[in-house]
């Protein structure tokens, strides 16, 4: 569930202002696990940085319009960042089509780099995913995917930034 702060450190013992991620080459390669600085920005920092559905996907959890986002429908080999900070989120090997049309993936590259926590928006109860580094929010994780885990991380394409293997 989603890392919380608590005076001074946050979960998992790490320095208050830092996160543990794990880190990919643009390959895919695992780099090794990396304490990074948490990345925060004011409202107007990241509308600089980010394209209006961009901005509102990731900063206010909206969600693009199934079968418009530009990953949706995407075979290329590689690996997908988040679009606010750059942390690696998905390989293209665990993408699969699910038929919802979003991009959607049967898990993380690394549990590390996400965080997931109860969505209970619009009279559902949904598991919203967001980026560990940036809090970005990426999607929501369901539980009707492929074997052997069953899971579908069901993200935005807006949220993502898609670099080839």
């Amino acid at each position: 569930m989603k890392n919380t702060q608590i005076a001074g450190t946050q979960a998992g013992n790490e320095p208050a202002g830092n996160v543990t991620i794990v880190e990919f080459s643009n390959a895919g390669e695992r780099q090794g696990d990396a304490a990074v600085p948490k990345v925060v920005k004011s409202e107007s920092e990241w509308r600089q940085q980010l394209s209006p559905e961009e901005f509102e996907v990731t900063r206010h959890e909206g969600t693009e319009r199934a079968f418009t986002g530009q990953y949706w429908d995407l075979h290329d080999q590689g690996i997908y960042r988040c679009v606010c900070c750059g942390t690696a989120l998905f390989n293209s090997e665990t993408k699969f089509e699910s038929g919802t049309g979003w991009p959607s993936f049967s898990a993380p590259i690394a549990e590390e780099n996400i965080t997931t926590i109860d969505d209970r928006s619009f009279g559902m109860r949904r598991i919203a995913v967001s980026c560990r580094r940036c809090d970005a929010h990426l999607g929501h994780v369901f539980p009707d995917g492929p074997r052997p885990a069953g899971q579908r991380y069901c993200m935005n394409s807006a949220s993502l930034r898609f670099v080839k293997g």
